[in-house]
């Protein structure tokens, strides 16, 4: 039997069961989106910004730049270009490596009309559109372990061709004050950010951790299976069958790619998703229970312990919050 809805829908959570890992993770985030005020800059400038916890996201509109993280290499930013922080440390935006940066926070304060200015503007030969993504703390790790500290897709790439129209959105709204304007950016600011984890899984050199392990036929496959039906009593033998790999195979597969034994992450997945229910008084914990595979509350209590550190009862009484309308 399917288990039930633990949390629904896009910005307020995901429905259990859609067999959409990406779609699972950022709905049990919850991301808070910031479409920040756009950078119009001309002659020699350069930009440090203080570390993030959780998502940065930009494009270059027009012209060029440098952007340089902290102990990084710097990284030439062409026109068309997209970029994706993952809690990152402190960073500069320029023009050049060489020009000294200037705090950015004083600059986003006093924006005007959604716009950061420095130097003439009608010398203005850069323009950079981004925004942040901030998510549920509880939960954040399970995106930010698996993200790198820049995911660079170039204009020239496919992907890159495609993020090109979903920019030119952006920029027209943020630049309008069409009723609306609001909630237009905070879809294609979040229709950016799957896409640039897309970009990322695709990269070369498959990345580690269970976003990475997606476009593996067979390891993905069995996360796929475990997602749509996290209440199904699944062993190895099931998984590994589904990956068409001897169980031995797909052990060992699963833990290089993934960080963590199938079983390991099933249940580590079903406590992320407990959590949130019971923070947010969504289910009783006998429904919690069923809805995660547990025969009995007792079974589940036990599991949620040795993954959380306290009984599901405490954990619910120390910090319930109210779900997101």
């Amino acid at each position: 039997m399917k288990s039930p809805i633990l949390y629904a829908s896009s910005t307020n959570g995901s429905v259990l069961g859609s067999s959409d890992p990406i779609a699972d993770a950022i709905g049990l985030l919850r991301p808070r989106t910031v479409v920040e005020a756009g950078l119009h800059a001309a002659g020699p400038w350069a930009v440090r910004f203080d570390p993030f916890p959780h998502v940065k996201l930009g494009v270059v509109v027009r012209g060029e730049c440098w952007l340089a993280i902290e102990g990084l290499e710097p990284v030439r930013l062409n026109e068309g270009d997209f970029y994706l922080l993952g809690n990152p440390p402190p960073y500069v935006l320029a023009s050049s490596p060489t020009v000294k940066p200037r705090s950015a926070k004083p600059l986003w304060d006093s924006a005007v009309n959604g716009a950061v200015r420095i130097g003439p503007k009608d010398e203005e030969d850069t323009y950079l559109c981004g925004g942040h993504f901030s998510f549920d703390d509880m939960n954040a790790s399970i995106l930010i372990d698996v993200l790198p500290p820049l995911v660079h897709v170039h204009a020239a790439d496919p992907r890159g061709r495609l993020l090109a129209h979903l920019s030119e959105l952006m920029v027209a709204e943020t630049e309008t004050t069409a009723v609306g304007g609001s909630l237009v950016l905070d879809h294609l600011a979040q229709i950016l950010f799957v896409h640039m984890l897309r970009a990322h899984a695709d990269q070369s050199g498959r990345p580690t951790g269970w976003l990475g392990a997606l476009n593996d036929d067979g390891i993905g496959a069995a996360l796929r299976a475990m997602h749509a039906d996290v209440a199904h009593h699944w062993t190895l033998k099931e998984l590994a069958s589904i990956s068409c790999m001897s169980r031995s195979l797909f052990a060992a597969s699963f833990k290089k790619q993934v960080g963590t034994a199938p079983l390991t992450y099933l249940i580590e997945w079903r406590m992320s998703l407990a959590r949130d229910a019971l923070r947010r008084g969504t289910q009783s914990i006998s429904e919690l229970a069923f809805a995660t595979g547990y025969e009995s509350e007792s079974a589940f209590s036990t599991a949620f312990r040795r993954v959380v550190g306290s009984s599901p009862r405490q954990f619910r009484d120390a910090g319930r919050v109210r779900p997101r309308p």
